[in-house]
Order: C-alpha cells, then structure tokens, then sequence
C-alpha cells in the first residue's frame, strides 16, 4: 500500500511540473508579446508595454530575457485592446519566442535567482519546479535562507497586494490563465473579485474584526509550507534562518519602533506562526524560544491584532498554536532544575512562551461565544482623604485592590469572564510540568509588590491550575490576617487597650444565626477590617480551642439554619437539588448579608461549605449579570419553556397567546404579575419580538426579582474578598470548587496520602482492616466519615489527596469509639481486636458525630 501511494504521490508531482511549466510558459509568452508588439491601447501607461509612449523599443533577444525578468516579479499584465487581440499579432511571434527561450532559459541556472529578494507564491512553486527538475534543492535553500532571515524581505514576501500570476497554481491549467488575469487586471496594488474569493483563509468568526486587516496572504503561506516542509533540506534552512532572524527582530522592536512606523511589520510573526513544525525538536532549544522573546517585544497594539486575526482561524490552526507554544514551555521546564534559588519565573525562555499564549488564550475567547454585555454595576467604595495605617507603614502597594487589569484585555475589551464558550477549553491552556515546579509563595511577592521588575505567573492565571492559584489566594490571605493581627497590636499600644488580634465569635448552639449576626453586623459597621483576621470561633459552654474544626462546625451549623426551607431565606428545587433567592422573603437584608460574609469568611480562612448554588449566583458575585442561557442550571423547566417558544415554528401570537405580563406565586401562594415592558398586558408576545421577552423574563427572574436580596448578599460576601486577588485569579466555576470542594470523593488518593503516628504503619493489621472497611461503606456513610474526621463531607481543591488525613493510635483495644480533632484532619483510632468490632465502633460514631467536647 506504502509503495502504491508513493507512485501515486510521484504521479501527481509529475502532472504538477508539468502544468507548472506550461503555465509559466504560457505566461512569460504573454509578457514577450506585450514587450515586442504591445496591447493595442494608445493610451496605456504600462511602462512594460510597447504601446506605451514612453516604452523604449527592445530586439526580440532583449524581449525574452525582460520577459522572463517581469514574470519573475509578477509585473502587470495589460488587457489586449479590442483594436489588437490575439488573431491580429504575428502567427510567427511564438515560433519566435521559443526560439529564443530554451527551457534552460525558462528556468535558467540556480545563480540568476539572485535577483529574488522577496517570495510569492507563484515564485517558489517556480524556482521548486526547477529544482525537481534538477535534482538539486541548493536555489531553493539558498533563496528561502536569503528570505527568511531578512526581516524586510519577510515583510515583504506573500503579500495580498502583489498580482500573483496565479491563485492556486497547482489548480490552474494553461488555459484557465488567460481567464483569471481577465478577472484580477485593473491596478497593481488591488485584487479582483475573483482573487479575493480564492485567497479567502477562512470566513471571519467575529464581527469585530476583519482579518483583511493584515496584508499577508495567509492561504499563499499555508499552500507554501505544505510544499517546503516535506523537503528535509528546507526544515533546516527554515531553523536556521528563524534562529538568524529573531535576535534582529528583537532589536528593531525594542529600540527602532518599527511597527509604529510600519505596521505591516506584523506580517513577520502571523508567516513564522504558521509553520507547522514549530513544535518539533529541531526548533524548541534555540529558533523558538528566540521567536517568543521577540514576539513579546511587539507593542500591545500589535498583539491585539495578532489576538483578533488567530481568533477568526479555525480550530485546528488555533489549537496547533496554543500546543506549540504549550510545548516550549514543557520541554523547557523538564529539561532544567528549578528551587529556591534558580526560580522558573527568572527563565526567560519559559516567561516568553507563557506570553505569548496569553495571545492565544485570547483569541481562543474571542473566536468562542462572548457576552460582552450583562455586566453588574460596580459597587462604588467611599474614597476618604484619610490616610490608612497601611500607607503609613508603606504598605499601600501590597494591600491594594487586586492587580490593575491586563493591557491586552483592556486593549482587546474582553476579559475571561465574558466568555460564555471559549473555542479551545480553559483547562487545555493549564501547563502541569509548569505548575509544578512554581515557588507561589515567590510568586505572590513577584505578584503583589515587584510586579513591574519580576514576572509572575499569576499575571497569566490561565496557565495555572486551580491547586496552585488555590495555594497563591492562601498565601495573600494569610498575610493579610498577619498584617491585621500586627495592626491591632500596634493600635492595642497606642490606646492601651488589650490586643484582639482574631475575629472572635461566641456564640450559642440554640441561637447561632441571630448571635453570629449581631456580632458580624456590629464588625462590618465598626471596623470592616476586623473581618479580614483569622476567625476564631467558641460555643458557649463548650470546651475547646479553635484550630480550625470548631469554625468548621460553625459553618455548617448556620448553613443548615439559614437555608432551612421553614426560615423562607430561599428556594429549594427537588429536581436540581439547588437553592435560589426568595424574591418574597420577609426576611431583612442583613439576613443574607450574613451568608454572604459567610461564604467570604469560608474562602478567607481556607473552609469548604456544603451550599448548593447554581453557576449563575457564582457568575454575579463575580460581576456578570444572570441570562437566559443561566436558566438551564437555575431554573430548568422554564428555560425549557422559553427555548420551546424561541424554537416555534407556528403562528407564536395566535397560538401561545403570551403578552409581555408574567405572574408569579409569593411566599403565601398568591399570585402576582409583573410587567416586562410598560403595559405588558397589552403587548403581545410575536415571532419577531419573541427574544425580546425572552431575555427580560430571564432578567426579571434572575437579576431584577432578587435585586434587594443579592445586592445584600454580595456586599457581604465582598467586605471579606474586595482586596483579594480572587476576582482576577479565578472563574466562577473554580470560586464555586473554592467554597464547596469537590463532590467526587476518590478513597484510594486518600489511603495514598495518609499518615500514620502513635506505632501505626500502612502495614499495621488494623489499618489494614480500617481501609477495607471505609472502601465497603457506601457513599452515605463515606459522606459521614469525611464530616467526623475533617468537618465536612466535600473534598477540597484538588481532592482527598490534599486532605493529609493522619490515623494515630489511641490506645489498645477497649470499647471507647474512634474520635478524631477535625483541625488536624486527625483519627485517633484504637486497636480494635477484630475487623468486625472496628467496622461496628466507627459506624457508630460518625453516626452520632455532632457536638465538640475537649478531648
């Protein structure tokens, strides 16, 4: 089969060659004669036509070399004038021609090619013809070194604007010839209708941008490679060249400015970019990692139209990209050593790289599904005059509001969470090797206050997995819980008072929501600040001190009051087992300002929560507005509905009969209408303005109707996370995996990770058994160990292999239950003489596990 398709292959190379030649034959034929007798046009201003009055007459030898020059350089072809065709010229004109023109003449030796100082298309399938012919590819070498080196030539080289003798030469016989110069003649600096359609790349996929804004002709480039690259030779002159080229490039951008005064300068990237073997070995050490320090070079102009023409390519090309530099970035960090001392934030090859795929990131978003619209107001922070002790102490730059928005997003108006559905997934542009071998805690410093001298990672969050973003948000959390500490120290001093270096709450089992919300409302009114030190929390009555668990319980203690279904806080959906705003709750604003200081306080102080969300809440606590494709998640039946009505083909007036008045139940059961537009009731819902009512239904439901309720709640939950980093460093699915863990609970990762203490091993007979037993239980009771042992049910980032449970020995064996210290994760287990009496101790008590007693 392999030796077939290579005859094949070979046939269709040979039919190639020999078209080629009879079309450039054809062509250098049409140019003797418009040299030797004219178009017929008296008035032509040709200076190539010898009806030109100011052409100086050649011999007929003179002709045939000039003729071969102007088809070299694809000069301009004139029409013949309907006073002069074809049958009027001289019968013996191409005897003559050819006569004089050899085939020698025709593709004369590889030396005369040195008058070519940029490339077309038509040129290189050209001068590859003759060196097939030859059996030599040094002219090809030579000429694609001369070009590709040459940053003026690059620029150049394939450009849209030159009158390419052919679109497609492969596709074009002798006689097609005549008919496209018909269609693409009129000036030497535009294309004709027929040309524009068969260099056309691919369709624009976004409005916004029309990829003719550059003068590269992509599809030429393309055509191109797929014929240079199967040639072994021209890979290494194309790496050698890159590898000349790119260190020239970088000075030209970096001192000379050349794009601001010649944008066409970007042509140079989008040709490199489109070789398909960047990727491979012989480029990745050296030709690559260049190309990607001078591509960061570019102004951020330059890079916003690189972003916007790559996201109008489709998949496969802009996948290739993403992969190639991806692929740089890999093979750089697992061919060096990282630590302490040589971080990878100093490698330049791989800080390049990471760059240059933020260009793509942005493109995958820009060529996806976006809604740059549906934005909520931003909540206007009261500036004082005052100065805070933070910018006393000279703190002000470490403790601002989060970091200043990324140039090329504000160049290109899109962020990450206006994508709806990006082309190429969020998780595909997380690089593991990268992640680890990241020093975060390094990071954050780079990121928070050295930001202008060291790079950080998380000025490109998209490459980081939501483990190490997770890990960063720790560490600016924790140092802002230290900052406060060391503030309320300092204050303590200078009024004598006693330090309370915590958040402290006492409250009482019997009446938690109503003592946690006195106190947290009386701090957020006070002292705002107070919010952002580590919680402590104590029952009253209760013996304990908070390392962690006591909060843990707390948490979930006011979740299940405040989100009982009797309280009317908020809505239960049985199918979608998710809760939603009550848009009839009786309830006061401080109310859900409280689960919204919760859930910032979970975040803050590293707490996973058992709530049940739907997507859209998480999308508007992070600025987004709730639309009609949220009520998938949110409200399912109805979105349904609405998509049932979007999708009708009948007659939507006569047969819904639907006016733009919706009604609703309240908290008691009574209805209650609402007009979507003034005087709702009397429009009727249509084929034509069906989406209309669509999207305000969806507005209504999920923004409008819950105004009051989610303003409060968001409020609260940003008086804890307004200076965190945690609106830029993550989406909403990922702030919903940070409150809530994951709820695929994988046993074995845990069993992996776990440490024993007290003469306890992985080998010990009863932790042999003890494994054997939780792998048994169902996914209830599994459910209700992880609450017994750590304090709640949910995995967190990452899953349970970043629990590091620990199994200590308490005792030999005896009746008492299994305890643990949910702070520590910690499962004080005693050694049970039998599996069966172990299974039977432990179900017992992760059955009867509420309540905290001192050990």
């Amino acid at each position: 089969q392999l030796q077939s398709l290579s005859k094949h292959h070979l046939t269709s190379s040979l039919n190639v060659l020999h078209r080629n030649r009879a079309t450039a034959k054809h062509l250098i034929e049409r140019y003797f004669r418009q040299l030797t007798e004219g178009c017929g046009n008296g008035n032509c201003t040709n200076e190539f036509c010898a009806s030109c009055c100011d052409f100086q007459p050649l011999d007929n030898n003179a002709a045939a070399a000039k003729a071969l020059e102007l088809f070299k350089i694809n000069a301009k072809l004139c029409d013949p004038h309907p006073s002069k065709t074809e049958s009027n010229l001289s019968p013996d004109k191409n005897t003559e021609l050819d006569s004089k023109m050899s085939n020698t003449d025709l593709f004369p030796p590889k030396d005369d090619f040195s008058d070519v100082h940029y490339l077309t298309e038509n040129t290189v399938c050209m001068i590859l013809s003759f060196c097939e012919e030859e059996g030599d590819y040094s002219a090809l070498i030579r000429i694609i070194g001369r070009v590709f080196s040459n940053a003026e030539a690059l620029v150049k080289s394939f450009r849209k604007d030159e009158q390419n003798a052919t679109d497609n030469i492969e596709s074009l016989t002798p006689e097609d010839v005549d008919k496209h110069e018909k269609q693409s003649q009129g000036t030497s600096e535009t294309m004709g209708a027929a040309s524009q359609a068969a260099l056309s790349v691919e369709p624009p996929g976004n409005e916004m941008f029309d990829p003719c804004d550059v003068t590269v002709d992509i599809g030429a480039v393309r055509r191109v490679y797929d014929k240079l690259l199967t040639i072994s030779q021209v890979e290494s002159a194309l790496v050698n060249a890159l590898v000349y080229l790119t260190p020239n490039i970088e000075l030209d951008l970096e001192y000379l400015d050349v794009y601001e005064t010649n944008p066409d300068y970007l042509n140079i990237f989008i040709i490199v970019m489109e070789n398909t073997n960047l990727h491979s070995p012989e480029y990745l050490e050296v030709a690559l990692a260049q190309f990607c320090k001078a591509m960061t070079k570019l102004p951020v102009t330059a890079l916003s139209r690189l972003s916007k023409l790559w996201s109008t390519y489709s998949l496969p090309h802009l996948r290739r990209m993403m992969e190639t530099f991806q692929q740089l970035i890999t093979f750089t960090v697992i061919s060096n050593e990282y630590d302490t001392e040589n971080l990878v934030n100093d490698d330049e090859t791989v800080v390049a790289a990471t760059q240059c795929l933020k260009v793509v990131f942005y493109a995958s978003i820009l060529g996806g599904d976006v809604d740059r619209e549906h934005n909520e107001e931003e909540e206007e922070d009261s500036e004082s005059d005052e100065l805070t002790l933070h910018e006393l102490l000279g703190e002000e730059r470490l403790y601002k509001k989060g970091p200043q928005v990324d140039p090329l997003e504000k160049e290109l108006g899109v962020r990450p969470l206006d994508s709806i559905r990006p082309l190429i997934p969020f998780d595909d542009f997380v690089n593991e090797p990268l992640n680890d071998v990241v020093e975060m805690d390094k990071d954050f410093t780079f990121f928070k206050v050295n930001a202008e001298t060291k790079f950080s990672f998380q000025s490109c969050p998209f490459i980081l997995s939501i483990i190490t973003k997770s890990q960063g948000l720790y560490y600016d959390n924790r140092i802002r819980m230290y900052s406060e500490r060391r503030l309320t120290a300092l204050y303590s001093m200078v009024q004598g008072q006693q330090p309370n270096p915590y958040l402290k709450l006492k409250v009482r089992r019997d009446h938690i929501i109503d003592d946690a919300l006195v106190r947290l409302e009386m701090i957020s009114m006070e002292n705002p600040s107070d919010l952002k030190k580590q919680l402590f929390v104590e029952f009253e009555g209760e013996q304990g001190v908070d390392e962690g668990g006591v909060s843990k319980e707390f948490f979930q203690l006011v979740l299940e009051e405040i989100f009982n279904p009797d309280i009317g806080m908020f809505t239960y959906d049985d199918n979608t087992k998710l809760f939603w705003f009550n848009s009839s709750s009786l309830e006061n604003e401080a109310q859900y300002n409280l689960i919204g200081i919760v859930l910032g306080l979970a975040i803050y102080n590293n707490c996973i929560l058992d709530v049940h969300f739907p997507m859209v809440v998480y999308r508007k606590l992070m600025g987004k507005k709730g639309t009609y494709l949220d009520l998938s998640d949110s409200h399912p039946v109805l979105y349904q509905s609405l998509k049932g009505l979007l999708e009708y083909t009948g007659n939507v007036e006569e047969d819904m009969m639907l006016t733009f008045q919706i009604s609703h139940t309240d908290l008691f059961g009574n209805p209650v209408f609402y007009d979507l537009k003034e005087q709702g009731d009397q429009l009727p819902v249509t084929k034509d303005n069906r989406q209309e009512f669509v999207d305000l239904y969806a507005d209504y439901i999920l923004n409008k109707s819950v105004e009051r309720q989610f303003r409060a709640f968001k409020k609260g939950f940003l008086m804890v996370t307004n200076e965190s980093p945690l609106k830029y460093l993550f989406r909403p699915e990922q702030v919903e995996l940070l409150i809530c863990g994951s709820r695929k609970l994988d046993f074995e990762e845990l069993e992996k990770t776990t440490e024993y203490d007290g003469g306890y091993s992985k080998d010990t007979q009863i932790i042999k058994d003890f494994w054997e037993t939780i792998h048994s239980f169902g996914d209830e009771q599994k459910r209700l160990f992880l609450q017994f042992t750590t304090g709640t049910d949910r995995a967190p980032v990452g899953g349970l292999g970043k629990l590091k449970m620990i199994i200590a020995k308490n005792g030999s064996d005896t009746d008492r239950l299994p305890t643990s210290h949910t702070c520590f994760n910690a499962l004080l287990l005693p050694e049970y003489s039998s599996k069966e009496k172990l299974r039977e101790r432990l179900l017992k008590a992760i059955t009867y596990a509420k309540g905290f007693g001192m050990l």
